[in-house]
């Protein structure tokens, strides 16, 4: 609390500002610098779960205020006191605190009411060929595989259906167990799959897209890995690279397996093969 006020040993409460701080760049070296008690590095989750986040549901703290759609996972992550809670926290000791206090615990419903406002507006939505929308939490990652149901699927993958569609912040978000099962995929193992799951059921074709925006594509030891786990599926498999630009393309081309597809989704209208033995010959 003293750190997200900015309220140091001999400073007065009225003193109290807002300021966003990080965890690890911001509040604990605040408590080290001022108040002499320096915390292991570790101890970072034990302040995000056992302070902060009672402080952003009791209203006294905002979660991210400066960067709402940053992703749950983001090292960017930051609080902040709340403007309800500094107004009270300023007058703490003085004639004016009890009415501050109350105004403030009276406001607690409508902060948390705004809180979760803000939250809903800046998730993800994904619509499924059904016209089921599922929500995703903030993320470039989240974008990218919201594309791949909105772009990708109807270009290349028309009418499949989504069997396996994952979230940074719950994995299992959408799980077709039953369809999963008759194609003879381990359902125990569905947090080693690609982010999205598409079945082809014309084709008889099983797309196994993984999203690149933090971790690496279809690599030579990630592909190997997806067909030994898919080994007992009669469908014929399709790994596909996803990228939400070029720029993120370029700095994995080396690492991209042979014998798989990419897609760009900044250009969503065309793939490219890595391997020209399939298709080569006049067109």
């Amino acid at each position: 609390m003293l750190a997200l006020c900015g309220v140091r040993p001999r400073d007065p409460w009225s003193m109290a500002a807002k300021t966003s701080l990080t965890i690890s760049k911001g509040i604990m070296p605040f408590v080290e610098k001022f108040y002499r008690r320096r915390y292991a590095p570790n101890t970072r989750e034990t302040f995000r779960r056992q302070v902060l986040h009672q402080f952003v549901q009791a209203g006294i703290a905002d979660y991210n205020p400066d960067e709402p759609n940053l992703p749950t996972n983001s090292p960017r992550a930051h609080y902040a006191v709340s403007e309800k809670a500094l107004a009270a926290i300023r007058v703490y000791g003085k004639a004016q605190w009890n009415t501050a206090r109350k105004t403030f615990l009276d406001a607690r419903g409508s902060l948390m009411e705004l809180y979760r406002n803000k939250r809903i507006a800046a998730m993800v939505p994904a619509r499924l060929p059904d016209g089921r929308v599922l929500t995703l939490s903030p993320g470039k990652h989240n974008k990218l595989q919201a594309a791949i149901i909105k772009e990708f699927l109807p270009r290349f993958a028309p009418g499949a259906e989504v069997l396996y569609f994952g979230d940074t912040a719950k994995k299992d978000l959408h799980v077709q167990v039953d369809a999963l099962e008759r194609l003879g995929i381990p359902i125990s193992e569905h947090g080693k799959l690609a982010d999205v799951v598409l079945f082809d059921t014309k084709r008889h074709w099983l797309f196994l897209i993984e999203a690149v925006t933090s971790h690496g594509p279809m690599s030579p030891k990630r592909a190997v890995e997806l067909k030994k786990m898919f080994s007992r599926c009669k469908a014929g498999l399709v790994l596909v690279s996803a990228f939400p630009d070029f720029a993120e393309f370029r700095k994995n081309i080396k690492d991209i397996a042979w014998e798989t597809e990419v897609w760009i989704a900044e250009i969503p209208d065309h793939l490219i093969h890595y391997n020209g033995d399939k298709f080569l010959g006049p067109r």
